[in-house]
């Protein structure tokens, strides 16, 4: 599971703490709510689902998929089994067709274990983004949401480097490079600085 209430809260503090910026921050905009997510498959396969697509359309397709798949997303393996223009029907593209199957595919044949990914931050985000259609952004996404892990920094990530970048005063929005460096500062607790950032994000684009 991510991060908890109670887990980002103590990350955040000790952020701002040492991090006047962040300290500043939560004053402006207050405490994030926590992102969590279930540890496994379905909630990686629910990320793809959900790309570039509306959060009701999003569910609507969800809804569909689990339907044409058994009603049980956890069965990788029939989700496997399932042909490409059936998995279509349900609302997905080709595109997304072939990842759905691609992740199926890989935790069914034993290549991936989400109960068991590798410790190093790394090596996890190396394995996951093996599979199809899962980047580096996704892979540290479900890391930081799923898994609850404390020092993950998406540092490609626009929204981020936009936030990072007004925190901090920058003259223009850092590249994923200079969002890297700067965060650097903030480990061991960057997945709660991610976290914030979006937050605050949210709040500034309204």
């Amino acid at each position: 599971m991510g991060l908890s209430a109670e887990r980002l809260q103590f990350c955040l503090d000790a952020l701002a703490a040492d991090h006047p910026p962040v300290a500043a921050a939560l004053a402006v905009h207050g405490q994030p709510d926590p992102w969590v997510r279930a540890r496994g498959a379905s909630t990686m396969m629910r990320a793809i689902v959900a790309q570039q697509v509306s959060t009701k359309a999003a569910a609507s397709i969800w809804n569909k998929l689990e339907a044409t798949c058994g009603g049980d997303m956890d069965d990788l393996e029939r989700v496997a089994a399932t042909p490409y223009e059936v998995l279509r029907s349900a609302g997905l593209s080709r595109q997304k067709a072939t990842y759905v199957h691609a992740l199926a595919a890989a935790v069914a044949g034993g290549v991936v274990d989400f109960a068991a990914l590798p410790v190093d931050d790394e090596e996890a985000i190396a394995l996951l983004s093996s599979i199809k259609g899962i980047g580096r952004w996704s892979a540290q996404i479900y890391l930081i949401v799923a898994e609850g892990r404390p020092d993950v920094f998406p540092s490609g990530d626009l929204a981020l480097q936009i936030q990072l970048g007004r925190m901090l005063d920058q003259p223009a929005r850092p590249t994923d490079k200079q969002a890297r460096l700067l965060a650097e500062p903030m480990q061991p607790y960057r997945s709660a600085l991610s976290i914030m950032l979006w937050h605050n994000y949210n709040i500034t684009a309204l």
